[in-house]
């Protein structure tokens, strides 16, 4: 998978600010909240579905639709990285592409299960492929078999997923800053 966002100029008092289209959507969605009702919403940050950059804006599409509305990661992947683990109340923006933001979701739940021990109803609201279980297990095994092999650890059937819940909060087109 892909990381990394172009940086986005703009200027400030004749400083010239370096920003990325990440940063500005996060900045565009926190000031479309009512004043009154303005969460300290906690950013984790922006990420990509998928292997490629077409599964990316297929599966953007799917969160945009409503029918995915759950994912999973390898937990061994946050500790070899040393990232947090995503939790409820978490925001992050749902990316189709490296540099091209499509919306804000919140995680409402977070569970670690082991892969086999997953159960139908993610597999159904992960929203991917026929969306049943065995269908859900041949796709996730493939990102346990790269990740594993990225962080050096051997794939296994009880390999811990952070399964995730989640829900679109905002999905207005991005509008760059001038």
């Amino acid at each position: 998978m892909w990381t990394g966002h172009k940086p986005w100029l703009g200027r400030a008092r004749g400083v010239t600010i370096v920003r990325t289209r990440v940063d500005l959507y996060w900045q565009q969605f926190l000031a479309s909240l009512p004043a009154s009702d303005k969460p300290s919403p906690r950013f984790a940050g922006s990420d990509l579905f998928g292997f490629t950059e077409q599964d990316a804006r297929d599966i953007a599409a799917l969160v945009l639709a409503g029918t995915k509305t759950a994912t999973g990661s390898l937990l061994w992947s946050y500790e070899a990285d040393s990232k947090p683990v995503p939790q409820s109340g978490d925001f992050w923006i749902v990316m189709k592409g490296p540099d091209d933001p499509v919306c804000v979701v919140e995680t409402t739940e977070q569970r670690i299960i082991p892969f086999d021990q997953v159960p139908p109803d993610y597999a159904r609201d992960s929203g991917e492929g026929d969306r049943s279980v065995e269908g859900w297990r041949i796709i996730y095994w493939q990102l346990i078999v790269d990740e594993c092999a990225r962080i050096g650890r051997m794939p296994s059937e009880q390999a811990p997923l952070v399964m995730e819940r989640f829900r679109v909060v905002y999905k207005e087109p991005f509008r760059p800053a001038v």
